[in-house]
């Protein structure tokens, strides 16, 4: 069997994962593997399977550009809230330097309301689950990846296995090696066994270095293809 972490996919079958906002991860980034002929891991979903809200929509939600937001909010909130450290609310009230205020409950709706399948990629998970592939998310995100199975209902393609607020994962965020090591360990496969979706170079070269075959995302069509090149039926 194989796996991908990104979106997670097993073939026989294959897992596949993906990121988080932050850092740019969102979308796809989740795994699969694959049990028969090669398991394949995945990706998070954000810039992967997902959209990121946190490079267009958030900046204007705060009336700032992007590179105003990223100068003026705290350096390790968003980060501590992602590796389940501090709450949302505790969040919320250290997120900018200056300590400014702002609503909260708003910054989360604008965030659901802006979470959509990137192009392609619901219809390539629904192929890859029929054909039996396991796939699995390998995201940095905080307790909102439930805001995005509320929405989008991605555990119908799925399983949200590694998420670095909660689970074997928690405390960790790739590209570190061990977030990658307690996928490893959770689906007991060898490393040659899974493959790995990102949409971060970074990440990919994270994977990598444990021995996971990694693919960087583009899009739907070419991920398709890179999967098919490497054996996958669907």
């Amino acid at each position: 069997m194989k796996s991908c972490p990104a979106c997670g996919v097993e073939q026989g079958k294959s897992s596949v994962g993906s990121s988080a906002p932050w850092d740019n991860q969102h979308s796809l980034r989740d795994g699969a593997r694959r049990s028969a002929p090669r398991p394949s891991a995945g990706r998070h979903g954000q810039d992967t399977i997902v959209t990121d809200p946190f490079f267009t929509e958030m900046p204007k939600f705060f009336n700032l550009t992007f590179k105003e937001l990223l100068a003026a909010k705290h350096p390790t909130a968003w980060l501590e809230f992602e590796t389940g450290e501090i709450t949302e609310a505790e969040c919320n009230a250290k997120f900018f330097l200056d300590g400014r205020e702002f609503n909260g409950d708003a910054l989360r709706a604008m965030m659901i309301a802006s979470y959509r399948y990137l192009d392609g990629m619901e219809e390539l998970l629904v192929r890859l689950k029929a054909a039996g592939y396991e796939i699995h998310a390998l995201s940095n995100y905080p307790t909102w990846y439930e805001c995005i199975e509320e929405k989008l209902h991605l555990s119908q393609h799925l399983e949200w296995t590694f998420v670095s607020c909660v689970g074997p994962m928690k405390g960790h965020r790739k590209p570190s090696r061990a977030a990658y090591e307690a996928v490893i360990s959770q689906l007991q496969l060898p490393p040659s066994q899974l493959i790995f979706v990102d949409d971060r170079q970074v990440n990919i070269d994270g994977a990598k270095a444990v021995g996971l075959d990694a693919l960087l995302f583009k899009n739907a069509a070419t991920l398709e293809a890179q999967l098919l090149e490497r054996g996958l039926v669907f």
